[in-house]
């Protein structure tokens, strides 16, 4: 086997253990836990299905951002999932996630592995349009999911409001309109009780 197609492979495999990294949110049925892979996919059909609300929707590079959210998790498979309201897990965070962008990024023929690392630093950086967008929809989906299915993810961890709303408030720099549905949401969750009032 061609050396070049040998690495591709390999990553390409190596990447299919995201399938069993467990997240915290729960499927919209509320039967599971969603997987890094799930949740990847999820985001990219939010990206093709919502760009008309992005910031820069008129320049955005939709490829792009679609390309982070294919890639921005992989680092998962090494690292783990770090729950976004878990403050004691975040500790070594960035730590964990630059050594398997190293290892992972690394399985890759050289030009690949400089592409994949660049766009997972972009996301990670949320500086450009393309990235920001993408944040958006990380923060939106796992927003969303909790408010389906009751709150269950948030009632388990104790979030409160105050938690929520900071983690949720950058989806306006990427796609404001996205950011006043999610808003809308999280008013009719503490209003219904899924979500606690207190901590803000």
């Amino acid at each position: 086997m061609d050396h070049r197609l040998k690495q591709q492979i390999d990553f390409f495999l190596e990447a299919d253990r995201l399938k069993k990294v467990t997240r915290q949110n729960y499927l919209a049925d509320g039967s599971r836990k969603e997987n890094s892979a799930e949740h990847s996919w999820h985001l990219a059909l939010m990206c093709l299905l919502f760009r008309e609300y992005a910031q820069d929707r008129e320049s955005l590079d939709l490829l792009r951002s679609f390309k982070m959210i294919l890639i921005h998790d992989l680092v998962e498979i090494d690292a783990g999932d770090t729950y976004c309201y878990d403050e004691s897990a975040a500790t070594g965070k960035e730590k964990r996630e630059q050594q398997a962008a190293d290892r992972l990024f690394g399985l890759l023929p050289a030009d690949q592995e400089q592409e994949f690392r660049a766009l997972w630093e972009e996301f990670e950086e949320k500086r450009t349009p393309e990235a920001l967008f993408a944040a958006a929809l990380d923060r939106l989906q796992p927003l969303t999911l909790n408010y389906i299915t009751a709150g269950k993810s948030w009632q388990e961890h104790a979030v409160n409001l105050g938690q929520v709303l900071a983690r949720n408030s950058p989806i306006a720099a990427g796609a404001p309109a996205l950011w006043d549905f999610a808003a809308v949401l999280i008013e009719d969750a503490v209003k219904k009780g899924f979500l606690k009032n207190f901590g803000t």
